[in-house]
C-alpha cells in the first residue's frame, strides 16, 4: 500500500507544482523523477544515471520526429497552407454542412498545426462562413475547436501523440498508431460536432460579441495578407506524404510481408521510418516558400520551429526521465497486478490522464506524462502487445481531452476569439470536449474487445 501512497503523492506534486505554483513541467517532472527515486529507495549512486539515460532514451528515439514535424507545421502556418486545406473542404461539401465542414477543417488542419494556433488562424473564416449561412457562431466555433482538438491528441506527427508512442516503445510503428488515431479522432470530431449542433440558435454572449457580426470581410482580409496562396497539393503533400509513407513502411513489415522480402520492401521500410519520412515532408515543404531568398526564409522558419520545439522536447525527455525512474521500482508490477485483480485494464490510463488534464490543464504534458507512468506496468494489466500498446497510446489520447477548461490555454483561445463568457464557454467547448474523450474512450475500450 506505501508503494501507492508514494506514487499518488507524486502524482499530487506533479499536479500541485504545474497548476497552482505554476513551476514548468519540465522542471516538475524532473523533481518528481528525483522524489519518486528516493521515496521508493532506488540506491542514490544510481539515481542520476536513471534519470539521465531515461531522459535520453527517449529523445534518441523520438527527438528527431518532433522537431521536423513542428517546423513542417511552422512552415505551414506561416504560408496560408491551412486556408488553403480550408478553402479545399468548403469546395468538397459546400454550403450545406456547415458544422461538418468546420468540423473537417479543424480535423485536417491540426495534425501539422498545434489547435491553438489552428484556430487563431481559423477563426476569421468561421465566423465569416457563420455570418453566410447564419448559423450560430458558438455552434461553428465549437465545431471548429472540437475538430482541431481530435487529431491534436490522436494523430501523430502532433508532438503529443509521438511522445506517448515513444514512452511506450511504439516508436518504429507510428504508422499503426496513425492509422488508429485518424479513426478514433474521426469519431471524436464527430461527438464534438453533433454537440455543436446543439447550439445552433445560440448566440454568443460575451463581451463583443455584437461585432462579429460586421466581420463578412475579415476572412477576405486574412487570405490577403498571405499573398498568393499555395495549390493544394503544395499545401497537403508536406503532411500526408509522410503519414502515408510511415503507413506503408508499417504495412510492409507486417509479418505477411505484403509488400514482399526484396527491393520494395527495403524502399519502404527505409522511407516509411518516421525521421526519413519527415524529412521528406521538409523538402516537400520548400515548396510553400514565397521569398525571393528561400534560404533565408527557410532558416528563420527553421528557427521558429525550434522555438516550439524546444519546450515540448524538454517535457518529453523529462518524462521519459520520470518514467525510466518509475520502471526501476516494482510499483508496475504491483499496480499492474492490482489493476488486473480489479479488470479496469485498458480504462486506467484513461483516467490517470482525464485526471490530469482536468487538474493541470496541458494535453500534452497528461499525454507525456501518463504514457511515462503506466508503461512499466502494461505487460501486468495485459497491454504489451503491439495493438495494445497502441490502443494505450489512444486512451491515454482521449484522457489527455478530458476537460478543456479555465487551466487550458486552447479553452481561453476558444472562448475569447468566439466572444463567448466564461458560464457559455463550460456549457458550450467544456461539455464538448467532455463528451469527445468518453466517445474516445469507449470506442477505445469496444477496439479492445476485438483486437486484444
Amino acid at each position: 500500500m506505501s508503494l501507492v501512497l508514494i506514487l499518488i503523492g507524486v502524482i499530487a506534486f506533479i499536479v500541485v507544482a504545474t497548476s497552482k505554483f505554476k513551476l514548468h513541467p519540465f522542471l516538475t517532472l524532473i523533481l518528481a523523477a528525483f522524489i519518486a527515486a528516493f521515496a521508493y529507495g532506488l540506491p542514490s549512486i544510481t539515481i542520476a544515471k536513471t534519470i539521465t539515460s531515461g531522459f535520453g532514451g527517449i529523445l534518441g528515439y523520438i527527438g528527431l520526429v518532433i522537431v521536423l514535424g513542428t517546423i513542417i507545421g511552422t512552415i505551414l502556418e506561416k504560408s496560408g497552407a491551412a486556408i488553403t486545406m480550408a478553402d479545399c473542404v468548403i469546395k468538397l461539401l459546400g454550403k450545406r454542412f456547415p458544422t461538418l465542414t468546420m468540423s473537417l477543417i479543424g480535423y485536417l488542419v491540426s495534425i501539422p498545426v498545434f489547435c491553438d494556433s489552428g484556430f487563431v488562424i481559423l477563426n476569421s473564416l468561421k465566423q465569416s462562413m457563420a455570418n453566410r449561412m447564419k448559423v450560430s457562431s458558438v455552434s461553428m466555433s465549437v465545431a471548429l475547436a472540437t475538430g482541431l482538438y481530435a487529431t491534436h491528441t490522436f494523430v501523430p506527427p502532433t508532438p503529443g501523440p509521438i511522445a506517448a508512442a515513444g514512452n511506450l516503445g511504439l516508436e518504429s510503428n507510428l504508422g499503426l498508431v496513425i492509422l488508429v488515431g485518424i479513426f478514433v479522432a474521426a469519431v471524436a470530431a464527430l461527438a464534438g460536432m453533433l454537440w455543436a449542433n446543439r447550439f445552433a440558435n445560440v448566440e454568443p454572449d460575451g463581451e463583443g460579441a455584437d461585432e462579429l457580426k460586421t466581420q463578412n470581410q475579415d476572412y477576405e482580409i486574412l487570405k490577403q495578407s498571405y499573398g498568393a496562396l499555395p495549390s493544394p497539393f503544395k499545401a497537403f503533400a508536406p503532411i500526408f506524404v509522410p503519414i502515408l509513407l510511415i503507413c506503408f513502411g508499417s504495412i510492409a513489415g507486417f509479418p505477411s510481408a505484403p509488400l514482399g522480402k526484396e527491393t520494395l520492401y527495403d524502399v519502404f521500410v527505409f522511407l516509411g521510418q518516421p525521421v526519413n519520412a519527415l524529412l521528406i515532408g521538409l523538402f516537400l515543404s520548400l515548396l510553400l516558400l514565397k521569398s525571393d531568398k528561400k534560404i533565408e526564409e527557410f532558416s528563420e522558419r527553421i528557427s521558429q520551429g525550434l522555438i516550439v520545439a524546444a519546450p515540448i522536447l524538454l517535457i518529453t525527455g523529462a518524462g521519459g526521465a520520470f518514467g525510466a525512474v518509475l520502471k526501476a521500482t516494482p510499483i508496475g508490477e504491483f499496480l499492474g497486478t492490482s489493476l488486473s485483480a480489479l479488470g479496469i485494464g485498458i480504462f486506467m490510463p484513461f483516467i490517470v490522464a482525464a485526471a490530469l488534464k482536468s487538474a493541470q490543464g496541458s494535453s500534452t504534458v497528461a499525454l507525456v506524462a501518463t504514457s511515462a507512468l503506466v508503461a512499466p506496468m502494461l505487460g501486468d494489466i495485459g497491454l504489451a502487445s503491439e495493438m495494445g500498446r497502441v490502443l494505450t497510446v489512444m486512451a491515454i489520447g482521449a484522457g489527455a481531452m478530458t476537460v478543456s477548461h479555465a487551466n487550458d490555454s486552447f479553452f481561453w483561445v476558444v472562448t475569447q476569439f468566439s466572444r463567448m463568457s466564461v458560464s457559455q464557454a463550460y456549457r458550450a467547448q467544456t461539455m464538448a470536449t467532455l463528451i469527445q474523450g468518453v466517445t474516445a474512450m469507449c470506442l477505445v475500450y469496444i477496439l479492445s474487445l476485438f483486437l486484444l
